[in-house]
């Protein structure tokens, strides 16, 4: 299941570090939706899909931080118009499932 289909979608203010063996993004909020299962950003470089990726979400309410890892499972566009990643984490405790759920399904995102 790709992060597309999930449908608790989430914003936030707060940059998000994505880090790959590739490469490692700090990303705007205004380019990453947060949902119960995984997130989808703007991206100015492609990724491979299934490759593994390490998330870090900072929540603009306390501060506090949830480092996840994941799965891309979709990358498209071009490096003109730049690429829409979705990824699925993967393996996540059951509080940090909480956490993300919460983030999801907040009005401000977090």
């Amino acid at each position: 299941m790709s992060a597309k289909q999930v449908s608790n979608l989430g914003s936030f203010e707060s940059p998000v570090n994505v880090a790959s063996r590739e490469a490692a993004l700090e990303l705007s909020a205004d380019k990453v939706s947060v949902h119960k299962n995984g997130i989808e950003f703007r991206s100015p470089s492609a990724f491979h899909e299934w490759a593994e990726m390490t998330v870090s979400l900072q929540s603009p309410s306390d501060g506090s931080r949830l480092s996840c890892h994941g799965i891309v499972v979709s990358c498209s566009g071009n490096k003109h118009t730049g690429y829409l990643v979705s990824m699925v984490f993967t393996s996540l405790t059951r509080q940090a499932q909480a956490r993300l759920n919460t983030m999801a399904s907040s009005p401000l995102g977090f």
